[in-house]
C-alpha cells in the first residue's frame, strides 16, 4: 500500500514537472532553434560555474554541517587575488591557483579558529558566519572600491569556437567552463567514494568519537576538508571573474546559488550539487531568454516542486 502510494507520488511528480518542460522544449525547437539551443549551453555553463562553488558548499554545511554563510565572502577573495595576480603576472593559471590558495588558507583559519569551538551549534555558527561576510564585505569595498572588476580569459580560450552546427559559433571559454566544472565533479566524487581519505570524512561525519578512537585526528582530517570546499569556492571566484564580474554583492548572489543547489540536489550529495546546479542555471538562463520579467519566480518554483515531493532533496538520504 505504501509502495503504491510512493509511485503515484512519483508518477504524480514526472506529469506535473516533465510534461510541460518537454511541451516547451518541443515549440522552443520549432519556434528558433538556434535560440533554444544557446540558451541550453548558457544554462548548462552557468550550471558548471554554479556547482563549482557550490561543491565546496557541499562538502562544508552538507557534508560537515558546518553553517558557513561567509562561503560567498571566499568566493570574491578568490576572485579579487586571482584578479590581481592576473594583473601583475598576465598568467590566467596563477590567477586560478592563487585565488584557491587564498580562499582555503582563509577557509582553514575560519575552521580552526572559529567554528572548530562551535560544532553542533548552529545558530551561532549562521550568526557568526553572517557578521564575518559582513564585515569582509566591507573590507572588500574599502581595499578595491565598489567598481566592477572582471578577468579576461586565457589567450587560448578567446574568441568563438565556430561551425557548431544550428547555433554556428559558441564561446571556448564557456565551453571550457563546462569541462571544468565536470573534472572537479568527477575528481571530488572520486575524493569522497574511492579513497582512504574520503573513507575518513564520511566516518567522521557519522561518529566522530569512533573515528578519533580509532587513532585518526579528526581534527586535522576536518580543517583540510573545510580548507578544500573553501578553496573551490575561490577557485570559482577566479573562472567566474572572466564570464560575470567581481563586484560588491555577487559574494551574495553566489551564497543564495550555493544554498539552493544544495538544498535542491540532497545534503552532502556531490552528484545532487551537480543536478542541482545543473537545474538552477537552465532555469535561470531560460527564464531570462523566455519571460526575463519571471526569471526570478522560476528559481524559487523549482526549489517548492523539489521539497513537495522530495524533502531531502534529489539525491538527499535520511541523516
Amino acid at each position: 500500500m505504501t509502495m503504491t502510494a510512493a509511485r503515484r507520488r512519483q508518477w504524480l511528480a514526472w506529469v506535473l514537472i516533465g510534461g510541460p518542460l518537454a511541451i516547451f522544449a518541443i515549440w522552443g525547437l520549432v519556434d528558433n532553434a538556434r535560440l533554444f539551443l544557446v540558451t541550453l549551453l548558457n544554462g548548462l555553463t552557468l550550471g558548471a560555474l554554479y556547482f563549482i562553488v557550490a561543491s565546496g558548499f557541499t562538502l562544508v554545511f552538507g557534508l560537515m554541517r558546518n553553517v558557513n554563510l561567509a562561503h560567498g565572502s571566499l568566493y570574491l577573495v578568490g576572485g579579487y587575488i586571482g584578479f590581481i595576480v592576473a594583473e601583475r603576472t598576465g598568467f590566467w593559471i596563477l590567477a586560478v591557483a592563487a585565488g584557491f590558495a587564498a580562499a582555503a588558507l582563509a577557509g582553514l583559519l575560519l575552521q580552526v579558529l572559529v567554528l572548530r569551538h562551535m560544532q553542533g551549534q548552529d545558530l551561532r555558527q549562521t550568526m557568526v558566519t553572517i557578521g564575518l561576510s559582513v564585515v569582509v564585505a566591507d573590507l572588500l569595498i574599502w581595499i578595491f572600491t565598489a567598481q566592477v572588476h572582471q578577468m579576461e580569459a586565457p589567450s587560448l580560450l578567446q574568441g568563438p569556437i565556430r561551425g557548431i552546427p544550428i547555433i554556428n559559433a559558441y564561446s571556448a571559454y564557456r565551453l571550457a567552463l563546462l569541462g571544468m566544472g565536470i573534472g572537479i565533479g568527477f575528481g571530488l566524487w572520486w575524493l569522497l567514494n574511492r579513497t582512504r581519505v574520503g573513507m575518513m570524512i564520511r566516518a567522521g561525519v557519522d561518529d566522530r568519537a569512533m573515528l578519533s578512537a580509532a587513532g585518526v585526528n579528526v581534527n586535522l582530517v576536518f580543517a583540510i576538508t573545510f580548507a578544500l570546499g573553501a578553496g573551490l569556492a575561490g577557485l570559482g571566484g577566479v573562472i567566474g571573474a572572466v564570464e560575470l564580474s567581481m563586484v560588491p554583492g555577487e559574494d551574495t548572489r553566489l551564497l543564495l546559488a550555493s544554498l539552493i543547489v544544495v538544498i535542491v540536489g540532497g545534503m552532502g550529495s556531490v552528484t545532487g550539487a551537480g543536478i542541482g546546479a545543473a537545474i538552477l542555471g537552465l532555469a535561470e538562463t531560460y527564464g531570462l531568454a523566455y519571460a526575463p520579467t519571471y526569471s526570478v519566480v522560476f528559481t524559487f518554483l523549482i526549489l517548492i516542486l523539489v521539497l513537495a515531493f522530495r524533502p531531502r532533496g534529489i539525491l538527499g538520504k535520511a541523516a
